[in-house]
């Protein structure tokens, strides 16, 4: 008798904390794909193209520039001075390390400020999430390609898009 007790205080106690945890409400959204159709994504493209373009433009004319040297010096070079052809090379040398430097420079604030523009609209889903999960009362949301399958559980993304916009 006292075992029986035992075991059905047991199953009790588990089908309380299964019935608990089916309580939950949990839904999945897919981040990538709101990124990508959100319209503000074109204009930060455009923004961040204006913000960059006399940089693109100067990096193109110096490069052309660097162009033009070498190949007058694999034309010309036979038929130079000594002298000129040695000061032409080391002028091209300190172009092209030039040039270099500055591409590299360029790639890196392009590449923090894109990334600087994507964390502010993937912050501005986060905070679409939170919204659609506090109004429509769901538990959790887990992104959708972090989930392998999910029976229960409800998309929210055309929620948040709409959101989002």
């Amino acid at each position: 008798m006292k075992k029986l007790l035992c075991a059905a205080g047991l199953g009790l106690a588990l089908a309380v904390s299964v019935g608990a945890q089916a309580a939950d409400k949990i839904a999945v959204v897919n981040v990538s794909s709101i990124f990508q159709q959100l319209p503000q994504r074109a204009t930060v493209a455009k923004q961040l193209e204006n913000e960059f373009k006399g940089r693109t433009t100067e990096l193109q004319s110096q490069e052309r520039d660097l162009q033009t040297k070498m190949q007058r010096l694999q034309r010309d070079g036979s038929t130079m001075k000594a002298s000129d052809r040695s000061r032409m090379e080391k002028d091209i040398i300190s172009q092209r390390e030039a040039f270099s430097s500055k591409a590299k420079a360029f790639e890196q604030d392009n590449h923090r400020r894109q990334m600087e523009e994507r964390n502010k609209l993937l912050s501005r889903i986060q905070d679409a999430v939170k919204k659609v999960a506090d109004d429509d009362g769901y538990d959790m949301v887990i992104d959708a390609k972090a989930v392998a399958y999910a029976a229960n559980a409800k998309d929210i993304t055309a929620d948040v898009l709409k959101q989002v916009k």
